[in-house]
């Protein structure tokens, strides 16, 4: 979230940055509220120093009827006024929760066919094969178990498709471990505090991804980047330890709601699926170079399974709340003759680490809130997508890509 002093000292930037990214929020209602808050402190504050004058008074003798009736009647003004001062900052809470980060100036602005494409790597190829037709006829995928187990768009992974999964697991962690990243598993669940700390707040109801556990303050992740943004909640990091590099993997659980016209077919988007995500805590000076970092390990990652793509800076109309600037790869699918999106890389600035309260303590003494950013490495049910599609030959082989065949015993087709 954005801290009350910042949106109160750039109100404007702040409404201009919420109206690009299509958010309808009161900003004005915001600063409503935070002088509420104030005045009440104010008077809370001027109570407690009351009650400590009294408590003064009462030390070393009898205290008289009057002192006595005097705080009384302090501790119960403080008990009401206390009481309102937590109402109104739960509320100035709320609010802050739906005020989307601000947008770095070189955000393209307008809408999702607004993102500029601002490189490309790789020839693209003129035909493939469906991936999920070819997976069906190997009898690698099996939608119609999973259905019949968890629901629609669910699935079970068998033989050398799941071998295959585990083989590009492999290479993605071989490839962010040389980068300094250290490798976690993390919880499937989050609380609502890390969820809403994430700060994935949908711009409708309708488009909640989340799964929540009935009964429980808990909810199943959308990615690993939930639970490693908790990882340091409620702590201070030195300066000379960051910044901080996780690889965090997870399977993902995401109801895709708001997903009506995007392309769904098979594994390309589905309930559930496994991930490696990249996730950095660093200092406010170092995150847009931990931004181009993350977008580099990408696509190395990439160029490294021969895979063609292009990267585009994403329009402000489609980033979410959480992020002030955000790459995506897409690939050219060589089925639909058209690029799709692969993997994504965000700056967070402060918003996220604000809301968790993860702060650095600088070398002098002082203390602000890092900067937290995530990317990433393999998302891998679209990977299989990616790879039956780029890799299937059309003797019903797959052609295994150079890096992967250290994790397939050397084989160079399946």
């Amino acid at each position: 979230m954005l801290d009350v002093k910042f949106i109160r000292e750039n109100l404007e930037l702040v409404e201009k940055s919420a109206k690009e990214k299509g958010y309808k929020i009161d900003v004005n209602e915001v600063l409503k509220t935070d002088d509420e808050r104030r005045k009440i402190l104010v008077e809370v504050e001027e109570l407690r120093r009351g009650r400590n004058e009294v408590a003064a008074k009462m030390k070393g003798g009898k205290p008289t009827p009057e002192l006595i009736t005097e705080g009384r009647q302090i501790k119960e003004k403080l008990s009401e006024k206390e009481q309102a001062l937590s109402l109104v900052e739960k509320e100035l809470n709320d609010q802050l929760k739906t005020v989307p980060n601000i947008i770095f100036d070189d955000v393209p602005l307008g809408g999702e066919e607004d993102s500029v494409e601002i490189k490309k790597w790789g020839e693209n190829h003129a035909a493939g094969v469906d991936h999920l037709d070819y997976a069906i006829s190997r009898d690698w995928v099996d939608f119609e178990r999973g259905a019949k187990v968890a629901g629609a768009k669910f699935y079970y992974l068998k033989g050398e498709l799941a071998l295959l999964e585990n083989a590009l697991l492999q290479y993605g962690l071989s490839k962010v471990l040389e980068h300094g990243f250290t490798y976690m598993t993390v919880p499937d669940m989050v609380s609502s505090k890390v969820l809403e700390g994430c700060g994935f707040n949908p711009r409708s109801s309708e488009q909640s991804d989340e799964y929540y556990i009935e009964g429980e303050d808990l909810a199943m992740i959308a990615t690993a980047e939930m639970p490693l943004t908790g990882y340091h909640m409620d702590e201070i990091i030195d300066e000379d330890k960051l910044p901080l590099l996780y690889a965090g993997y997870s399977a993902c659980f995401r109801k895709e709601a708001g997903t009506y016209g995007k392309y769904t077919r098979g594994l390309f988007r589905v309930h559930q699926f496994n991930k490696l995500e990249m996730y950095v805590f660093c200092l406010p000076e170092k995150s847009k170079e931990m931004h181009e970092k993350i977008l580099a390990i990408e696509e190395e990652i990439w160029q490294g399974l021969g895979i063609p793509y292009h990267v585009v800076n994403i329009a402000a109309g489609d980033l979410g709340a959480p992020a002030a600037k955000k790459y995506d790869m897409e690939y050219w699918s060589p089925v639909n003759q058209k690029y799709q999106e692969i993997t994504s890389c965000s700056n967070c600035t402060d918003f996220q680490a604000r809301a968790v309260n993860v702060r650095v303590r600088r070398k002098d003494g002082g203390l602000e809130f890092v900067h937290t950013l995530n990317g990433t490495a393999i998302p891998l049910a679209r990977a299989l997508v990616v790879m039956l599609e780029n890799y299937a030959t059309s003797e019903g082989k797959l052609k295994v890509p150079e890096v992967l065949r250290p994790y397939l015993n050397n084989r160079e087709e399946i």
